[in-house]
């Protein structure tokens, strides 16, 4: 044996010590989805990898990405006990990593565009989406008594059991943006949502967002509206840590 195959022999038995936790985890994962967890600093981080990983069959190549993503951190609810009580924030991501589209600036495209993008790469879309969606429709079409609206992006959460409306922005988040979702969400309660599925959640995809903005309108209350930043480019290490901790600040000051 190689000394690099001997050290991952060590750290093994050392990062899962107990008999019974690695009968199962042998017997769920392969030893290249092991090698990858294992090397994670915390059982914390280790336990969410494992479950994810387990629940969504990722492959090694999806591992690898959503590890180096980082999206144990990047989830709402690990970042601050203010909103742990919500059971919404187990799925919202902030900020969403969308390198698979290929595209470089969000100034080049349109909405429409990148809308367009998502869709043709909606399998990637919807494993950085996360655990439970399902696609629904794409410009979902709600009529009013005097008006047509058409929503983005529809999908289905059978975990949360409700529907999740996505609103695609290319600029920094508006007080318009925020108050057209709202009204969106309400309008899905009342017309498409079934008596048997919990409140509709819509997450609002911008470039940007002012902290004034979320911290003074109903995102900082709501249970239901969300605002996350999405790059298109894979941000570096040490560019992932500041907006996390940019976002973690800003969430135990709300």
């Amino acid at each position: 044996m190689s000394v690099a195959q001997l050290w991952n022999c060590r750290q093994f038995y050392t990062v899962f010590p107990d008999s019974e936790i690695l009968y199962t985890l042998c017997r769920e994962l392969n030893w290249s989805k092991i090698r990858l967890i294992m090397r994670l600093n915390t059982k914390e981080e280790r336990d969410f990898y494992i479950k994810e990983a387990k629940y969504g069959n990722w492959s090694v190549r999806e591992l690898e990405r959503n590890i180096k993503t980082d999206m144990f951190h990047r989830i709402v609810n690990k970042q601050s006990k203010t909103v742990a009580d919500n059971k919404n924030t187990e799925i919202i991501k902030d900020p969403y990593i969308l390198e698979f589209l290929g595209i470089r600036s969000t100034e080049d495209i349109s909405e429409n565009q990148l809308e367009k993008e998502i869709c043709k790469n909606l399998e990637q879309f919807l494993l950085e989406m996360g655990r439970g969606f399902c696609f629904v429709e794409r410009q979902m079409h709600i009529a009013t008594e005097t008006k047509d609206f058409y929503i983005d992006i529809v999908f289905y959460n059978y975990i949360l059991k409700c529907f999740v409306l996505v609103d695609l922005k290319i600029n920094e988040l508006s007080h318009a943006d925020i108050g057209q979702m709202d009204m969106y969400v309400r309008m899905f309660d009342k017309i498409k949502k079934c008596e048997d599925d919990n409140p509709t959640i819509g997450i609002i995809f911008c470039t940007d967002k002012d902290e004034s903005i979320v911290r003074y309108s109903v995102l900082s209350e709501s249970k239901q509206i969300f605002a996350s930043k999405y790059r298109t480019i894979l941000p570096t290490e040490e560019e992932l840590k500041a907006e996390l901790e940019k976002n973690r600040r800003f969430l135990e000051n709300k």
